[in-house]
């Protein structure tokens, strides 16, 4: 059997341009699955924990009728929820802001002092808000280091100016932190196309936008509660407040979060198909490559059988030369594949961690492969008969 095996490894490198050729095929197909497969793990898990990193696990709170109200007493009555870890206010408001009077997109955001508990906020310099800048409405912001490095060159702006148009006014703020939001990959990747963040006081922009009313309400939830059944009784617990039916939405942003990467996952699939049937391709060129091997060694094979071999040795022969170029090829692909993606993860700041069960599964198709398209040639090989193949020659 030993043998067997090691004739087969011999034998395939005989015609080594066209064993070289053939592999290639099977080197393309596993490294495009590979590479496929590592960008879906790689853009899930970064996409994942980007949306952990901005605090966007928990529950959104908002109106579905801009008459209802959103506001203090709403905030008290999901606070007092025993199921609800921290509760806060929101205001948002897409805007331009002016620093070095250089014109800036910017996303306000109107937060209280327990922002950091809600959205995970890293501070890099300066402070939080605090309850004081709450109550007195005070022109101060933190804002994001992506936008202090782009104008200063550097994150330590503390105490610096800008001035933030917001509402029907254009006032100056003083800056009191800088903040870093996630891991800042996705602006990293969108560039221009995701604005910077600023964060003022909610009580601000409630001034600057004459309004009472809270754009959301955020709602972290302790760890061991059914996310739906909170909604369920969050939006009951506010229309009683309000005296209100039908007015308010409750989003589960994990849910939103899964959504997205079941997506993802999805998108993954569909090209792994290609890939796969890129493998079937090459699983053709195995058997034309095997089926030239019958037609070249016919007197080898008639030989063989004349000295007394049997029709199983003859099968198994030609069956461990389709697998054996298969599997040579599967493991060249693998490690092209993973290099390409190992490349491309540290290029662009990602970790990437190689995944077993796909590089196995693809080792086990890969020889499945090799061993469905090498039965025919096997089977026309162990068929000829003595005479037949010495006289063919």
């Amino acid at each position: 059997m030993l043998d067997i095996l090691l004739n087969s490894i011999k034998i395939l490198f005989r015609k080594k341009g066209r064993t070289l050729l053939t592999l290639l095929g099977i080197v393309v197909g596993v490294a495009s699955v590979i590479i496929i497969n590592n960008i879906s793990r790689c853009g899930n898990s970064a996409f994942v924990n980007e949306v952990d990193n901005l605090g966007m696990g928990g529950l959104s709170v908002t109106l579905k009728k801009q008459s209802a109200p959103l506001a203090g007493n709403e905030l008290n009555a999901i606070q007092k929820l025993s199921f609800v870890d921290y509760a806060m206010p929101l205001m948002f408001e897409s805007t331009d802001a002016y620093i070095r009077d250089k014109k800036n997109e910017v996303f306000l955001w109107g937060i209280d002092k327990s922002a950091k508990d809600v959205i995970n906020l890293q501070l890099v310099r300066g402070r939080f808000i605090n309850s004081g800048d709450i109550s007195s409405n005070a022109k101060i912001c933190m804002i994001d280091r992506t936008l202090a490095l782009s104008c200063y060159g550097t994150d330590n702006v503390t105490g610096k100016k800008m001035i933030i148009n917001s509402g029907s006014s254009s006032s100056e703020y003083k800056i009191v932190g800088v903040i870093k939001t996630g891991s800042g990959l996705i602006q990293n990747m969108m560039g221009s196309y995701i604005p910077n963040f600023v964060y003022l006081p909610y009580t601000t922009m409630q001034n600057n936008l004459s309004s009472r009313n809270y754009t959301q309400i955020a709602v972290k939830i302790k760890d061991d509660v059914d996310s739906t059944n909170a909604g369920n009784s969050i939006i009951k617990t506010i229309e009683r407040n309000s005296g209100t039916t039908g007015a308010y939405t409750v989003t589960d942003l994990s849910k939103q979060k899964e959504n997205i990467s079941n997506m993802i996952n999805i998108f993954s699939l569909v090209l792994t198909c290609v890939g796969v049937i890129s493998l079937f391709v090459a699983g053709l060129s195995i058997m034309n490559v095997m089926l030239v091997a019958v037609t070249e060694r016919t007197r080898e094979i008639g030989i063989k059988k004349a000295l007394g071999a049997p029709r199983k040795y003859i099968v198994f022969e030609f069956l461990s030369e389709s697998v054996f170029l298969t599997l040579i090829g599967c493991l060249v692909g693998i490690a092209a594949g993973m290099l390409v993606s190992l490349a491309g993860a540290y290029l662009i700041g990602l970790t990437l961690t190689p995944s077993f069960d796909i590089i196995l599964n693809v080792i086990i198709f890969s020889v499945f492969v090799g061993a469905v398209f090498g039965i025919y040639p096997s089977l026309k090989a162990a068929s000829l008969k003595p005479v037949d193949a010495l006289r063919s020659i």
